[in-house]
Protein backbone atom coordinates (compact mmCIF):
# COMPACT_ATOMS: atom_id res chain seq x y z
CA UNK A 1 0.00 0.00 0.00
CA UNK A 2 1.54 3.36 -1.00
CA UNK A 3 2.31 5.97 1.59
CA UNK A 4 -0.34 8.77 1.65
CA UNK A 5 0.72 12.15 0.23
CA UNK A 6 0.47 14.82 2.92
CA UNK A 7 0.66 18.59 2.39
CA UNK A 8 2.12 20.26 5.49
CA UNK A 9 0.96 23.82 6.24
CA UNK A 10 1.52 26.09 9.23
CA UNK A 11 -1.28 28.44 10.26
CA UNK A 12 -1.84 31.33 12.64
CA UNK A 13 -4.07 30.48 15.61
CA UNK A 14 -7.02 32.46 14.21
CA UNK A 15 -7.20 30.43 10.98
CA UNK A 16 -6.44 27.13 12.72
CA UNK A 17 -9.38 27.80 15.06
CA UNK A 18 -11.72 28.59 12.15
CA UNK A 19 -10.88 25.32 10.39
CA UNK A 20 -11.21 23.35 13.65
CA UNK A 21 -14.65 24.97 14.20
CA UNK A 22 -15.59 24.00 10.60
CA UNK A 23 -16.34 27.62 9.62
CA UNK A 24 -13.44 27.86 7.17
CA UNK A 25 -13.60 25.29 4.36
CA UNK A 26 -11.07 26.83 1.94
CA UNK A 27 -7.43 27.75 2.59
CA UNK A 28 -5.90 30.38 0.31
CA UNK A 29 -2.32 30.81 -0.89
CA UNK A 30 -0.85 33.38 -3.31
CA UNK A 31 0.17 32.05 -6.70
CA UNK A 32 3.93 32.38 -6.32
CA UNK A 33 6.67 30.11 -7.73
CA UNK A 34 7.04 28.57 -4.23
CA UNK A 35 3.36 27.56 -3.99
CA UNK A 36 3.22 26.56 -7.66
CA UNK A 37 5.96 23.96 -7.02
CA UNK A 38 4.21 22.65 -3.92
CA UNK A 39 0.65 22.56 -5.23
CA UNK A 40 0.34 22.20 -9.02
CA UNK A 41 0.50 18.74 -10.55
CA UNK A 42 0.41 16.99 -7.17
CA UNK A 43 -2.25 14.75 -5.71
CA UNK A 44 -2.42 15.01 -1.94
CA UNK A 45 -4.51 12.74 0.27
CA UNK A 46 -4.42 14.91 3.40
CA UNK A 47 -3.39 18.32 4.67
CA UNK A 48 -1.64 18.49 8.00
CA UNK A 49 -2.13 21.88 9.62
CA UNK A 50 0.07 22.98 12.47
CA UNK A 51 -0.42 25.97 14.73
CA UNK A 52 3.16 27.05 15.31
CA UNK A 53 6.55 25.40 15.36
CA UNK A 54 6.74 24.13 18.95
CA UNK A 55 7.04 20.37 19.46
CA UNK A 56 3.73 20.37 21.36
CA UNK A 57 1.87 22.66 18.90
CA UNK A 58 -1.74 21.80 17.97
CA UNK A 59 -2.00 19.59 14.87
CA UNK A 60 -4.96 18.83 12.63
CA UNK A 61 -5.27 16.46 9.69
CA UNK A 62 -7.92 17.32 7.06
CA UNK A 63 -8.98 15.69 3.81
CA UNK A 64 -7.60 17.34 0.66
CA UNK A 65 -10.59 17.87 -1.68
CA UNK A 66 -8.88 19.67 -4.53
CA UNK A 67 -7.14 22.81 -5.76
CA UNK A 68 -8.46 25.71 -7.82
CA UNK A 69 -6.70 28.68 -9.37
CA UNK A 70 -8.24 32.15 -9.49
CA UNK A 71 -7.21 35.55 -10.83
CA UNK A 72 -4.40 36.66 -13.10
CA UNK A 73 -1.03 38.30 -12.64
CA UNK A 74 -0.27 39.67 -9.18
CA UNK A 75 -3.85 39.00 -8.03
CA UNK A 76 -3.68 35.25 -8.73
CA UNK A 77 -4.23 32.82 -5.85
CA UNK A 78 -4.88 29.17 -5.05
CA UNK A 79 -7.98 27.95 -3.22
CA UNK A 80 -7.32 24.65 -1.42
CA UNK A 81 -10.62 22.83 -0.82
CA UNK A 82 -10.83 21.24 2.65
CA UNK A 83 -12.78 18.10 3.49
CA UNK A 84 -13.51 16.35 6.77
CA UNK A 85 -11.33 16.81 9.84
CA UNK A 86 -9.73 13.42 10.41
CA UNK A 87 -7.54 14.10 13.45
CA UNK A 88 -7.20 16.97 15.92
CA UNK A 89 -4.46 16.82 18.56
CA UNK A 90 -3.55 19.19 21.43
CA UNK A 91 -6.36 21.64 20.63
CA UNK A 92 -8.61 23.10 23.32
CA UNK A 93 -11.24 25.64 22.31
Amino acid sequence: MPKPAILHLNLHREFFAQIAAKTKRIEYRDQTPYWRRRLEGRNYDFIQFRNGYATNAPVMQVEFRGLRRYGKGKNAYYAIQLGRILKLHRWHK
